[in-house]
């Protein structure tokens, strides 16, 4: 369990798209996760609050404070924190140059590696299509997204019942659909041309909820992922490697793997 496990503690961290607000997401297993990583610096790479939800329906839990607490705690310590708003929450992008505590706000920012290579951070709604120029189609989506959500809780209700794992119905649907994985490859172009014009080794985004790290379009392309399904995250260890964090699937294999065996098959 998380609360077993000693600190790790790493060079950089990147989070996306907890949607603080949104009611089906994985707070909990983020405060598990951000307990047992500790990271010179912290970047927040956009959506971490949900305004789109907020201001439809106010929800917030006793485990959003602990979240916050948490963070500011971490930046108390002496982590670097630097938020990237999203277009859920580009509200904050009204006081983009100033501090929230001991947290940067910022629209984008360059990180540079262990090894010295440079990465451009930046959330990625900026090069969306649909959410630059049809915003009320982002919000039909938005809700689409929402209902997919709400239809997976049964479906995984039924797969709990059957002894099966978590599965995601709207991450099927990025994988299996054209037209989605057309999406996704378009996204990454934008980011990845966004880069190359920067003069910079590779992007650091979020935006989409997929998770990835490649460099099929000449340089490094990393998605941070998100924390409503799928709970991931980037880290930079000290030696400047970036690794992709699955932290649900992490934890549940070592659950599996401690759990006791049964004797004689009982």
């Amino acid at each position: 369990m998380a609360e077993d496990r000693e600190v790790r503690r790493v060079r950089a961290l990147f989070l996306s798209d907890v949607h603080l607000g949104m009611k089906p997401i994985r707070s909990k297993q983020l405060i598990e996760f951000l307990r047992v990583h500790d990271a010179e610096t912290i970047y927040l790479v956009g959506d971490i609050l949900d305004g789109w939800r907020l201001a439809k329906q106010w929800h917030w839990p006793a485990e959003y404070n602990t979240l916050l607490d948490l963070l500011l705690a971490k930046a108390n310590a002496g982590t670097r924190i630097v938020y990237l708003p999203g277009n859920h929450d580009e509200f904050l992008r009204e006081y983009l140059g100033t501090y929230f505590g001991e947290i940067e706000l910022v629209d984008r920012t360059i990180h540079t590696s262990a090894t010295g290579k440079t990465y451009l951070v930046i959330h990625g709604d900026q090069f969306d299509v649909v959410v630059m120029n049809m915003k009320w189609l982002a919000h039909v989506g938005d809700w689409a997204y929402n209902a997919a959500l709400r239809i997976n809780i049964a479906i995984n209700w039924v797969r709990r019942r059957l002894g099966l794992q978590y599965w995601s119905l709207s991450a099927w649907a990025k994988q299996k659909v054209k037209n989605a994985v057309s999406v996704i490859g378009r996204f990454e172009e934008a980011l990845v041309h966004e880069a190359k014009q920067s003069g910079v080794d590779g992007v650091i985004c979020g935006h989409i909820h997929f998770a990835d790290i490649h460099d099929r379009l000449g340089i490094q392309y990393i998605n941070t992922g998100d924390w409503v399904e799928s709970c991931t995250a980037i880290v930079e260890n000290h030696d400047g490697a970036f690794e992709l964090i699955k932290w649900t699937e992490m934890v549940t294999g070592e659950a599996r793997r401690l759990r006791p065996r049964r004797a004689n098959g009982q």
